[in-house]
């Protein structure tokens, strides 16, 4: 009795609590997370203002979410940030955790492509926070929005997968980041309609995709961002 009863106030907690919106509403915000993606490719690729780009978008999406917030005081447990089921979430995202960072280390010596530094160090404390703001706007807006759309009935599956597929394309033209970013969030979009929580999964992002890239990438991003404002 005791087990069902906490399993309905699980499945409970994941319903939407907020005021309904449109799908209008719904694709407006799936049409500004692609247009960040198109951002991405143009500041950060093409003219590589790569730290500018991650702060203005950090802004602009915080003050969308604060206006959101300012209309309805649910959203953010809805969206996800929440920390009453951060235990649960994270007992669910440690094993794939530690299978990934094994698998890094793996392929990173396989390939010679290990690069312990220092400069990793400052990237696992801030790239949690532009993690967060990545699953936000793909799997909590993205996959949320497709999800709960009134008009167009779609699959968990399908939606995880569509999800996924934008994350990987996101991430061109690097083949290890679509590939790390599709598997990503594939297991992401899982955990995120079963119990959401962005907290634990842009936590587990941020220190996944900093590990990424001193093992498998071969890449020292601190170095392509901060150095050449020090030297």
């Amino acid at each position: 009795m005791k087990t069902k009863l906490t399993k309905y106030l699980t499945d409970f907690s994941n319903f939407s609590l907020t005021r309904p919106i449109s799908d209008k509403v719904r694709f407006v915000e799936i049409a500004a997370v692609a247009l960040t993606g198109v951002g991405k490719f143009v500041f950060m690729d093409y003219l590589n203002w790569r730290l500018a780009f991650v702060i203005i978008a950090i802004l602009l999406w915080s003050l969308y979410v604060r206006y959101r917030f300012k209309k309805d005081k649910l959203v953010l447990k809805d969206w996800g940030f929440r920390f009453d089921n951060f235990k649960t979430v994270l007992k669910l995202v440690l094993p794939f955790a530690v299978i990934a960072i094994v698998s890094f280390i793996g392929i990173g010596y396989v390939q010679g492509t290990l690069n312990p530094t220092w400069h990793i160090i400052p990237l696992l404390i801030t790239y949690p926070i532009w993690g967060a703001v990545q699953q936000f706007l793909t799997i909590g807006l993205v996959a949320g929005n497709l999800r709960t759309l009134k008009t167009i009935k779609l699959r968990k599956v399908t939606v995880i997968l569509l999800t996924a597929i934008l994350f990987s394309v996101v991430h061109y033209p690097s083949v290890w980041l679509m590939i790390g970013t599709f598997i990503l969030a594939l297991f992401y979009g899982y955990i995120y309609l079963k119990s959401k929580n962005l907290y634990v999964l842009g936590l587990c992002h941020g220190w996944l995709g900093a590990l990424f890239y001193y093992t498998v990438v071969n890449q020292d991003p601190f170095a392509d961002v901060f150095l050449k404002f020090l030297n």
